[in-house]
């Protein structure tokens, strides 16, 4: 898209501190940080066009429902875990240690007071087995997703308001576990699977998914592959796809 205005949120001032907040911190401070600085800058006001890979995605959706400076327009996320994680993220090599380390102390409880409130992976796990920890400690997602009884139904307005949002999952994704939780889905405490569809969030439409739905907003997609696995050519078909045609939208990117 020539002469589009593009912008990458980055957590750090580095690229080591930015890899490093993918990891550790609190994501809700995060957000707030990137509501402020996003809404300060002049070539986003009129409107926004977004895309998230893997855990950014959902961090990108919470943006959509919590900062109204936003006003986005397009919302396409790959593999990203909207219905949360009943397993802990896998590395994708045993080399990686900030990635390891993230997953022994995730290993101790993450609804321990300190892993909850300082391992960014443990802010979207939803145990099956265990859903009142998960609604009483999880300090981020059951607010994100409405699964509190109260409810921000400011989260659904924004979310009603896009243009549309579009959900990639991947066909052999191992990372992120259950398989349908890019698509909002999760699994049950026996281990089946839950499709957003069948699930309390999408009957009672607490943020809005069966609105934009049932309008022609939302898509469920699918592409071939291990997680996060997209060759260039590919994203540059997506990007035209679903924002070539706004023409006064302007995209930027959130990475994992």
């Amino acid at each position: 898209l020539p002469g589009v205005f593009v912008h990458s949120v980055q957590l750090g001032s580095s690229e080591g501190a930015d890899r490093n907040a993918g990891f550790f911190g609190n994501v809700n401070n995060q957000i707030d940080s990137v509501c402020e600085s996003l809404s300060a800058i002049e070539e986003l006001q009129d409107g926004v066009n977004l895309m998230g890979f893997s855990q950014g995605g959902l961090f990108l959706r919470a943006l959509v429902q919590r900062c109204p400076a936003i006003k986005a327009k397009v919302l396409v996320t790959f593999g990203s875990p909207h219905g949360g994680v009943a397993r802990v993220p896998e590395c994708n090599s045993s080399d990686d240690t900030l990635c390891q380390w993230m997953r022994q102390l995730a290993s101790k409880g993450v609804y321990s007071w300190y892993i909850r409130d300082h391992v960014i992976q443990a802010q979207y796990f939803k145990d099956p087995e265990r859903i009142d920890q998960y609604l009483q400690y999880n300090i981020f997602l059951p607010d994100i997703n409405g699964d509190l009884e109260e409810r921000n139904e400011s989260y659904r307005e924004r979310i009603l308001a896009l243009d549309k949002m579009v959900l990639y999952k991947f066909s052999e994704d191992k990372m992120i576990h259950p398989a349908m939780s890019p698509w909002f889905g999760f699994v049950d405490a026996d281990g089946n699977d839950i499709p957003v569809q069948n699930s309390a969030m999408y009957k009672d439409d607490w943020l809005g998914l069966r609105g934009l739905d049932e309008a022609g907003k939302l898509s469920m997609l699918s592409l071939d592959g291990p997680h996060m696995h997209i060759g260039e050519d590919v994203i540059r078909d997506i990007v035209a796809e679903h924002f070539g045609a706004s023409e006064k939208a302007v995209p930027f990117y959130v990475q994992d």
